[in-house]
């Protein structure tokens, strides 16, 4: 028997408006290192100065012109989407994808939202926690002109995780500097530039075919599978704000640099 809750799609029509580009917010983590906040609310209704994350995002979104917006759901999924109907989408089209069955993590909810997804236009993916100023505009600019599969906004912050890069820049690998754990490229001949990754890709929809993870699993895996024989860019976006809204001091110093 299925244990999904059935969820309606909710739309919010914008009449006379339709993106060119689709995104997906992921939303569904349970989001343990914002306790206690998430002992009784998802992380994507955290507050800062106002607005839940999941909104400023969504509005974030609207300033390149993107309405269409999937936005996926596991833990207290139902605030989710009752805070998405009560404000008609913040002015945007929203539809839910429902992962409250099994948590899928990145890849394997953008793998279950596909259907939802699959037009001739890139796709930007987002997680819900984090807040920037990236001119999203210039990534997709970017990634239309050197036509990856998929382009990763990083930037050169410290972090324990990282993306590897060659001197073209172009995905050759990843390492987890507290672990030593390290996957790279076949072709990788010890060129390397290491990024922090910011949690925001641009895909192309013909990614969906090649992923052959089913379930669970995380994007960072599936850009490794593919990175020996597709190209996947990096766009460095180190000059602008950025935070990553995951743990409760986070929320003061995201007050701080996003105030309104």
């Amino acid at each position: 028997m299925n244990s999904e809750i059935s969820f309606p799609t909710i739309v919010s029509t914008i009449k006379g408006q339709k993106s060119v580009t689709k995104a997906m917010i992921l939303a569904a983590g349970i989001g343990s290192r914002l306790k206690p906040w998430t002992d009784s609310h998802p992380k994507a209704l955290a507050v800062v100065n106002g607005k839940s994350l999941l909104q400023r995002n969504i509005e974030y979104l609207q300033q390149f012109g993107i309405k269409e917006v999937v936005v996926n759901v596991h833990h207290f999924a139902e605030q989710v989407v009752d805070a998405v109907a009560k404000n008609n989408g913040w002015g945007s089209n929203i539809t839910i994808s429902d992962e409250t069955g099994q948590l899928l993590e990145t890849g394997g909810g953008l793998l279950k939202a596909a259907p939802f997804l699959q037009d001739m236009n890139p796709i930007v993916l987002m997680n819900v926690d984090i807040l920037t100023e990236l001119n999203l505009e210039a990534m997709i600019g970017y990634h239309q002109e050197k036509k990856p599969l998929a382009t990763l906004a990083t930037t050169n912050r410290e972090t324990s995780r990282y993306f590897l890069f060659d001197a073209g820049n172009n995905l050759c690998g990843w390492r987890n500097v507290n672990t030593g754990e390290q996957r790279t490229a076949q072709s990788l001949k010890g060129v390397e530039n290491q990024k922090a990754f910011s949690g925001i890709h641009i895909v192309e929809p013909r990614l969906f075919s090649l992923i052959k993870q089913q379930g669970k699993f995380s994007m960072v895996d599936v850009y490794l599978d593919l990175m020996n024989n597709h190209t996947i860019k990096s766009f460095d976006h180190s000059e602008t704000r950025f935070i990553d809204v995951g743990k409760p001091d986070s929320i003061s110093k995201a007050e701080v640099m996003f105030p309104s």
